[in-house]
């Protein structure tokens, strides 16, 4: 007498297929590809697979998961900042460990930080996160104004414009760099630094 198989236990729709990190990582993906504004549960359902309530059972909403993006993105900035804002020597020696810390965030945290430079301001946590960025700025343009009064940074430009085109070149990472093409985050930061200290030019004339 043949026994028929066992039939396979039903999934249970709404079981949590991903660990709250994980859920988080794949939604801002997801938001980078589509536009947070654009994307919808439903939408982040869909490509990740799994039901609207398998999300909801680690996120109340949309925002939470922006929210966990921007503090991965902007706490690894600030304790950059931090860091260098301590960092023994003149005022050059801090803005290149900015730099060179900056780059490394930006490539380890890569779809957080892009998402963090598209946000417009359109609700209170997009906006608290682009004050933090403008504080960011402002702590770069300090240590710029420091370093012109220590009169080894030209004082042509003002330290403001000078922190928004060095974060700015910062930045540009996020558009183009691969982690599997390109050189690693640690020499990319240097050869950053390199530029923004000494220009491209072979002989930089006097």
């Amino acid at each position: 007498m043949t026994t028929a198989p066992t039939p396979a236990p039903a999934v249970r729709r709404g079981r949590p297929g991903y660990d709250r990190q994980t859920l988080v990582d794949l939604c801002v993906k997801v938001f980078n590809r589509h536009g947070y504004d654009a994307t919808s549960m439903g939408m982040l359902a869909t490509e990740l697979g799994i039901s609207k309530s398998a999300i909801y059972h680690h996120v109340k909403t949309k925002e939470d998961i922006l929210q966990s993006a921007l503090t991965e993105a902007l706490g690894g900035l600030e304790e950059i900042m931090d860091a260098a804002e301590s960092t023994a020597g003149p005022a050059t020696n801090k803005i290149e460990a900015l730099i060179i810390g900056a780059v490394r965030v930006l490539v380890e945290k890569q779809p957080s930080v892009t998402l963090l430079l598209r946000l417009r301001g359109n609700s209170e946590v997009e906006t608290d996160a682009l004050k933090r960025r403008r504080n960011l700025t402002n702590r770069l343009a300090s240590l710029i104004a420091t370093a012109q009064a220590e009169e080894s940074v030209r004082d042509t430009v003002d330290p403001q414009t000078m922190a928004r085109l060095i974060f700015g070149t910062i930045n540009s990472l996020a558009d183009w760099y691969q982690l599997e093409k390109s050189v690693n985050a640690k020499e990319t930061g240097r050869v950053l630094a390199g530029l923004v200290f000494h220009g491209v030019l072979e002989d930089p004339p006097e």
